[in-house]
């Protein structure tokens, strides 16, 4: 008879999926583990070997996690994917892979903010070099390269002041001279800008966005092509990069409904954004699918959709006490960071990081359009701007 505490170990299951009940639901299971059991020593050996093609231990991730990375590798139309536990960390660890002392880093100015200071504290230290491109770059990239450079970090449209690059004519001149690139693809998804239709090496969402859709997410993804994959891979293995499970989860999830949502988001923005265009108050609306935005013909022609947040400038005249009197009149807008979510959010400051921005040191409102009725949604902002 076996013992008390034995019995309670080997209770309800075994270690052995394979002899659990039929069960096939449509959402995959969640994977909580660190020890993953072998069937023999055969595939124990096969592990140190190198040759052992399924999981090893937890930080090989777990089905959950390959299931969404799956998922968005055929989105993008890459190679591979890796699934992060941010979207910054799937930009630095993209950085640690392809970068290296001497070489010299190319990033787009209007960048998400926390990479620049990665770039300053964390890449600089280790001898890479980077400089910043305007936002509304195309084959003018040209003049920003040396003879170190060995990435272009893009990030079309940015998400805050929303220049686009001309992402084809960058991709030309990198591969003139062996550069590789990478983009944030993040306001886009995959759904409307398809990174590798245009040439561009590797692909980078912040996951806790559109994808998952419900602001209960930290995730990030980065999806590589052929040629990038092997020095990638060897990154993430080196560090041990997994995912949270029940993020991957989550994003999956999410990602079911990314195109029935990203319609709303798209529709209700855009009667937003082009009913702010005769608001008095309002300078400017930074949305590129509206015909005034500087970059609009670029949209026209590589993206297929666009999403739920733009910004606008307000007039000059206005002063950061009238910014703060119009965010804090909002009723249906939270006042948070990140984007993508089913509730409309607002920041608001001066976003624009240097002086090479066309709206440097210019005061603005971003928002995040929600799910919301845009009725409901306008008559806020309307009520708002008139107590600037």
């Amino acid at each position: 008879m076996k013992g008390k505490s034995t019995e309670i170990i080997g209770s309800g299951y075994s270690g052995n999926s394979s002899k659990l009940e039929r069960y096939h639901s449509i959402n995959p299971p969640i994977y909580h583990a660190s020890t993953v059991l072998f069937e023999n020593y055969a595939e124990l050996r096969a592990t140190g070997q190198g040759q052992y093609e399924g999981f090893t231990y937890g930080t090989d991730g777990s089905p959950t996690q390959a299931a969404f990375e799956r998922a968005m590798t055929e989105l993008e139309g890459g190679y591979y994917t890796r699934a992060f536990p941010s979207g910054l960390l799937a930009i630095t660890s993209t950085l640690q892979a392809f970068l290296q002392a001497g070489d010299h880093l190319l990033i787009c100015n209007s960048v998400y903010g926390p990479v620049r200071r990665f770039a300053r504290n964390l890449l600089a230290r280790f001898g890479v070099k980077t400089s910043y491109f305007p936002a509304d770059i195309g084959a003018g990239i040209e003049d920003y390269i040396t003879p170190e450079t060995r990435f272009i970090l893009l990030e079309s449209p940015g998400s805050n002041t929303f220049e686009l690059q001309d992402v084809p004519a960058v991709v030309k001149v990198a591969r003139q001279h062996g550069i590789l690139t990478a983009i944030d693809n993040t306001w886009a998804t995959p759904l409307f800008f398809q990174p590798f239709a245009h040439g561009v090496d590797i692909s980078i969402h912040s996951v806790t966005k559109y994808i998952s859709g419900h602001s209960d997410v930290l995730l990030g993804s980065v999806t590589v092509n052929e040629a990038c994959y092997e020095r990638f891979h060897r990154l993430c293995r080196a560090l041990e990069i997994f995912a949270p499970q029940d993020a991957c989860y989550l994003a999956l999830r999410g990602l079911k409904t990314l195109k029935v949502r990203l319609q709303q988001h798209e529709a209700a923005a855009l009667e937003l954004a082009t009913w702010l265009q005769d608001e008095a108050a309002v300078e400017t609306v930074l949305h590129p699918a509206l015909p005034g935005h500087p970059e609009h013909a670029i949209w026209q022609r590589d993206f297929s959709g666009s999403a739920g947040i733009f910004s606008f400038v307000l007039r000059p005249e206005y002063d950061e006490a009238a910014v703060a009197r119009v965010v804090d009149s909002l009723e249906l807008f939270g006042i948070g960071y990140s984007w993508g979510g089913f509730k409309s959010l607002v920041t608001a400051g001066k976003f624009a990081q240097s002086d090479i921005s066309r709206y440097h040191d210019r005061w603005m409102i971003r928002l995040n359009v929600g799910l919301e009725d845009v009725a409901d949604l306008k008559a806020d902002v309307q009520q708002a701007l008139a107590k600037r």
